[in-house]
């Protein structure tokens, strides 16, 4: 951990300085080559996991910039990600944006379907939930399963907004649907167990999900997955000057999110979301400061613990919108390691264009970022009726243990770090973040590659 900390703080160092001097030297009658027609990017996805095996495939985003009028705009955009990991995990993804389809109204359209063989599961209310690393250490005396904090998830998501504005105004409005369908169970232990090693196997033993179930945590009804059909609607300000990385301007949306029992869901509920997120220029087209604030909470109803870790967003910035925790919200982090019925999420990020150039007849830029991540949970999940998790449980349990929760624990959690970027004709985004959680019951640090600005 510390040789990553220092190799990353060695980088930052050297990028600065590079910057820099290039501020100073680099010719200022570049010029930027207008692109038209279809252009389209491409990135493999290759990486490796213990437990879910090797991941190959591959994405790629066409963009059609009509007569280049309004480059580095797109007219249209799609992106298509297949992805599989050799014990079963996937991604399997199509994206459409257009502010050219309807004239004067955005339209973004999501299909995905994202079976994962090892969704992250740590319980609600963030800290409140006590993180024992040792039971998924096999080298650890106490060693339990290294899926302990892990459930099987299959989501199928159908995605379409519509956002316009209101005449002569940066007002506008927002209106959508989100159709999703969750499959829920235990780890598939023997499909993950084939080939490995003797010392490698999984035991046949309960992790959190099942525990939470005997406990009445996870209601029976909802053990399994259910129906989410979610209507939504809100009011949107909007003055950047760019939208895949803003050098000014704000974008500010205020979301209700409906989900009515009668079209089929487990529960009514409703939620409301309101997202600020702003961007200065610190030194001309290359050094900006970018910051988002994200407050959402549950209005009413009873909300599945299947939903409970989505985001609910317009824009998809990746495959996924959950968390807290993870790559699209606090990096370094676990993955859903902060649910609640309500919280809080910050993100502070200085953003440096510190290289350009032009190959294979494309528009690139190199960039840096170095961020901070923040977010707390301000309104707990209940059972029934009762103020508390631990109040809700059977302490009859033979296998209930105090050493699970730590009542009024929770308080925010922090994460830092830095990353960088590869972007071709302004749009397409190749990204690499590194994080480190501030606290060990957030988990350590994590890598992340894959696309886009944050937001």
């Amino acid at each position: 951990m510390k040789q990553m900390r220092f190799i990353f703080v060695c980088l930052f160092t050297i990028l600065i300085a590079y910057s820099s001097y290039a501020q100073e030297n680099k010719s200022k009658t570049d010029t930027i080559k207008v692109k038209t027609g279809w252009n389209f990017g491409a990135i493999p996805a290759i990486t490796f996991d213990t437990d879910q095996g090797f991941q190959y495939g591959a994405a790629v985003n066409f963009y059609n910039f009509g007569d280049g009028s309004t480059f580095p705009k797109y007219k249209h955009s799609l992106y298509f990600e297949i992805s599989r990991f050799t014990k079963g995990s996937g991604i399997y993804r199509f994206y459409y944006d257009s502010e050219s389809l309807i004239p004067g109204i955005q339209v973004t359209t999501d299909l995905s379907y994202l079976p994962d063989q090892a969704y992250d599961f740590y319980g609600f209310n963030g800290y409140e939930s006590i993180l024992n690393k040792s039971w998924e250490d096999q080298n650890a005396p106490d060693y339990r399963t290294r899926m302990f904090y892990k459930y099987q998830q299959k989501l199928f998501r159908f995605k379409t907004d519509l956002q316009g504005k209101f005449e002569g105004s940066k007002f506008g409005w927002i209106a959508g649907f989100n159709l999703l369908n969750y499959n829920s169970s235990s780890v598939d232990i023997n499909r993950l167990n084939k080939g490995k090693s003797e010392k490698d196997i999984l035991p046949a033993v309960d992790g959190l999900y099942e525990k939470y179930i005997q406990w009445g945590l996870i209601p029976q009804q909802e053990a399994n997955g259910g129906f989410i059909p979610e209507l939504k609607g809100g009011i949107v300000y909007d003055t950047r000057d760019f939208k895949v990385n803003p050098m000014k301007g704000m974008w500010t949306e205020a979301v209700i999110a409906v989900v009515p029992g009668f079209l089929g869901a487990e529960s009514g509920f409703s939620k409301l979301s309101f997202t600020h997120r702003q961007y200065f220029t610190l030194i001309k087209d290359d050094l900006s400061f970018a910051y988002r604030v994200n407050w959402q909470q549950t209005l009413s109803g009873k909300v599945p613990f299947y939903y409970e870790p989505q985001i609910i967003s317009s824009v998809l910035t990746g495959s996924s919108s959950t968390g807290l925790g993870g790559a699209k919200n606090l990096r370094g982090i676990r993955r859903n390691r902060i649910v609640g019925d309500g919280y809080i999420l910050g993100n502070l990020e200085l953003r440096w264009k510190f290289y350009r150039l032009k190959f294979i007849n494309q528009n690139f830029y190199m960039g840096l970022n170095t961020f901070v991540d923040f977010g707390q949970v301000t309104k707990k999940i209940i059972t029934g009726n009762v103020p508390e998790l631990f109040d809700a449980i059977n302490t009859n349990a033979a296998d209930y243990s105090p050493d699970y929760f730590n009542k009024g624990a929770e308080k925010i959690h922090t994460s830092y770090g830095a990353g960088l970027r590869l972007v071709m004709n302004y749009n397409f985004v190749m990204a690499i973040d590194y994080g480190i959680a501030t606290n060990s019951q957030d988990g350590d640090s994590g890598v992340y590659i894959g696309l886009n600005y944050l937001f």
